[in-house]
């Protein structure tokens, strides 16, 4: 097997307060120092490389020298704990009318729709670009 290193293109601060929140959960936890197969930096090192890349969780956990499963837990703790520092929407968009941005982008899952070739109405209340209603049965 050939091994090599490859660089991580995360800013060093985000790295050093991702490795601080992990190391504050943990002791929220009461772990043991040395009792985890990555330290707290390490394991910062393999959530942020998940997140830049999204690469096989079996493959990258291998060059951390962990198991799948251990890989697993380690991305979904690290989800968890940063997950916990995201403000709610309504605390975001209070920020954002606090500092008087126009508009937000909200950026989340894609849901699919059949929905997509219907022709939006302009002129709803307030002037609001609506979809139609669907008709409803009565109305046939």
């Amino acid at each position: 097997m050939i091994t090599y290193r490859a660089t991580l293109d995360v800013p060093l601060q985000l790295m050093l307060k991702v490795s601080d929140l992990l190391k504050k959960h943990r002791a929220e936890l009461g772990t043991r120092n040395g009792t985890r197969a990555l330290t707290c930096w390490q394991q910062a090192k393999f959530l942020l490389a998940w997140f830049r890349g999204k690469p096989d969780l079996r493959r990258l956990g291998q060059g951390f020298g962990i198991s799948r499963s251990t890989a697993y837990r380690y991305k979904d703790e690290g989800i968890e704990v940063l997950a916990r520092e995201a403000p709610s929407l309504e605390q975001a968009l209070g920020k954002a009318a606090d500092q008087g941005f126009p508009y937000v982008i909200l950026d989340g899952t894609l849901i699919s729709s059949d929905r997509c070739s219907d022709r939006l109405d302009i002129g709803g209340p307030d002037g609001a670009w609506t979809a139609p209603k669907p008709s409803s049965p009565s109305a046939q």
